[in-house]
């Protein structure tokens, strides 16, 4: 863009290779980060759309650094550390960007600020990018007033969301050119080098340490505490991470699964989250990956101070009794150590479930349904437990374990399963409803009209020259 936009007093266009001071990380990380979104057309395509905008070939995307706006709220002078003006033919999207690096986190006055500052300005967006994680773009880490955020769209990207993004589409290499690419994945080694300041979400809160004793103990904090609430938005960020490491692993995106109620409103998430922390003494998170037999499902018990990961895959419904089903379940599990799996058997009704370690299981099948009856098993769940004993307890050390335990459980467990699939049709040899064709008939010939005609000549003269009888044998006269 040649000229600024009228509401801009001053700017400097965004570089790659910005002339900054290295004391000022969070600008340089920002100069880079908005230069790879102008230039490389996929990495800005996939991280816009988690913005809900669709930015093609044709769209023009310019970006600015050390932005001063002819419009400032009373007694500020605010100047953020970016600005992106999206151009889609004669329509425009712009969004202010605000970036903390390192242990740096947003601060709720200086946010409330920047959305003042879009209002004045007309700007659409507000998008922040830290260190700290939220499951959705929509999901922010600070959480305001719908009044104070009316008017103005607000996002955030972590920066090691940023960076998972760009290491995915260097995976996958399909849609970039030789240039492109190289300057995507040399922004990517920037970013991830120790002195740039991004770092992994690893570890709680400092409260998280006084509510695992006390829950521990038997007592059940108030829904008020507020080390509740803020334990569970460190568990919050914790599984955007998950998501993270296990997409970088993968070379395919892993996303936590929400209910659309959670998904469309985050406080509403934090309060159920938060009810289940004090109810079941346990925190919860589920996460889909692409062509798993089934979502992962990791659960943190405070209270046994484990943390288990499984999958829940239906029984195969072709095979009838429980001992073959099992015995489906167990062939796939032949690469994992059995010494702390679990499976979990559900069964039709109320009827309880039946568990049994899977080193239990191989040496007798039938173990699993003990006290079943007839009923036959109708899902699976596979389990595994680690118990953490007083390390759950540790900030760093629960996250370390969790860490660990998810990609152990998709090593040895998850990525070998595989849902039952249901055999197709065979196709009958003939339509059942079709009416069938008639045997072929004979063909019309004197011999099927007259019967006798059919008798040999020497037969019928025998016949006739023994004379005619009545039926009760006595000759007829002439």
């Amino acid at each position: 863009m040649d000229t600024f936009p009228e509401f801009i007093a001053s700017a400097q266009v965004a570089r790659l290779i910005p002339a900054i001071s290295d004391s000022n990380k969070e600008r340089r990380a920002a100069s880079i980060l908005l230069a790879v979104l102008a230039t490389v057309d996929e990495y800005r395509s996939v991280m816009f759309a988690t913005l809900g905008q669709r930015v093609g070939t044709k769209s023009r995307i310019d970006c600015y650094t050390e932005v001063e706006f002819k419009k400032n709220p009373p007694d500020s002078k605010l100047r953020p550390d970016g600005l992106v003006i999206v151009t889609f033919g004669k329509k425009q999207w712009c969004a202010l960007v605000e970036a903390k690096i390192g242990r740096a986190e947003l601060d709720v006055e200086q946010v409330k600020q920047y959305l003042q500052l879009a209002k004045l300005n007309n700007i659409d967006a507000l998008v922040t990018i830290s260190n700290q994680f939220a499951a959705l773009p929509t999901h922010h880490p600070i959480h305001l007033q719908k009044s104070v955020v009316r008017g103005v769209e607000l996002y955030h990207w972590s920066w090691m969301f940023a960076l998972t993004q760009a290491t995915l589409i260097l995976t996958a290499g399909e849609h970039l050119s030789k240039e492109q690419g190289y300057i995507l994945s040399e922004v990517v080694e920037y970013f991830k080098h120790p002195s740039t300041g991004v770092s992994s979400f690893d570890r709680m809160n400092p409260e998280w340490k006084d509510l695992v004793t006390k829950i521990h103990s038997g007592a059940r904090p108030s829904r008020s505490s507020p080390e509740v609430e803020i334990s569970v938005g460190s568990w919050h960020q914790e599984q955007r991470d998950l998501c993270l490491i296990m997409s970088r692993r993968l070379g395919r995106q892993v996303n936590v699964k929400l209910s659309r109620a959670h998904g469309q409103d985050p406080v509403l998430r934090l309060k159920d989250d938060c009810d289940d922390l004090i109810k079941q003494a346990a925190l919860f998170c589920t996460l889909e990956i692409p062509n798993a037999a089934a979502p992962m499902v990791i659960e943190a018990n405070v209270e046994r101070r484990t943390v288990s990961c499984s999958m829940r895959l239906a029984a195969p419904q072709d095979k009838k009794k429980t001992s073959a089903r099992v015995n489906w379940l167990i062939r796939q599990l032949t690469r994992c150590d059995a010494k702390n799996v679990f499976i979990k058997a559900y069964w039709p009704g109320r009827a309880p479930t039946t568990q049994h370690t899977l080193s239990e299981i191989r040496n007798d099948i039938t173990c699993i349904d003990s006290g079943a009856g007839d009923m036959t098993a109708q899902s699976f769940e596979i389990i595994m437990v680690q118990d953490l004993a007083g390390k759950l307890a540790g900030p760093k050390t629960f996250i370390e374990k969790v860490e660990l335990a998810v990609p152990e459980y998709y090593e040895q467990i998850g990525q070998h399963l595989r849902a039952w699939i249901p055999t197709p049709p065979k196709l009958e040899k003939s339509d059942p409803v079709k009416k069938q064709p008639d045997p072929p008939v004979a063909p019309v010939t004197p011999e099927n009209l007259n019967p006798i005609a059919s008798l040999d000549s020497e037969t019928a003269g025998q016949q006739y020259s023994d004379g005619a009888q009545d039926n009760d044998g006595s000759e007829i006269p002439d």
